[in-house]
């Protein structure tokens, strides 16, 4: 009998364990909805919901006519179709440990619309030099991500998957 509950108390200890860690551990959701997949991609990267939240997405998918100086309109259907998947999907919706943090590094009022204005993700990158992102032309902009994040379409944002373009070996050290 004291085996069965130790056995228990082991598996209730590990289910709890992996119920922290999300679904998806310490990343985010990868996407995996087609139609945004299709609609988003044409002209960027199609940016796991993860990484904004709700609030950020609703106020995205709401100005679509002036998305960053481009109309990226789209059919009221297909826009409310994928307004819902980023909604259900966002960082403050997601049990995905780095899109917990990303939440919880945006103050409550705040409804940054970029990736690279979110707190969490410019801390992530603040000892990185100017040169390898701004300064390096295959880069540009933290908006950017799968340039370095080999596995983002993955949802895979791990600094172990970071390969730097026209960087020597791909990475770098604090001493550069």
């Amino acid at each position: 009998m004291k085996r069965a509950w130790l056995g228990l108390a082991v598996g209730m200890a590990l289910s709890g364990a992996a119920m922290a860690e999300g679904r998806g551990g310490s990343e985010v959701a990868a996407v995996n909805n087609k139609q945004y997949l299709s609609e988003c991609s044409a002209c960027h990267m199609a940016y796991p919901p993860g990484l904004l939240p709700a609030r950020s997405w609703q106020k995205l998918m709401g100005n679509l006519s002036n998305h960053f100086g481009d109309d990226a309109s789209m059919a009221a259907a297909t826009q409310q179709a994928l307004t819902e998947y980023l909604l259900a999907n966002a960082a403050d919706n997601s049990d995905y440990r780095r899109s917990r943090r990303i939440a919880r590094s945006i103050p409550a009022d705040a409804a940054p619309l970029r990736i690279s204005e979110v707190p969490y993700i410019q801390g992530k990158h603040d000892e990185i030099p100017a040169r390898y992102i701004g300064g390096n032309p295959q880069v540009r902009s933290l908006s950017n991500c799968a340039a370095c994040h080999v596995d983002a379409a993955q949802g895979n944002f791990s600094e172990h998957g970071v390969r730097i373009p026209g960087v020597r070996g791909g990475g770098w050290d604090d001493d550069d």
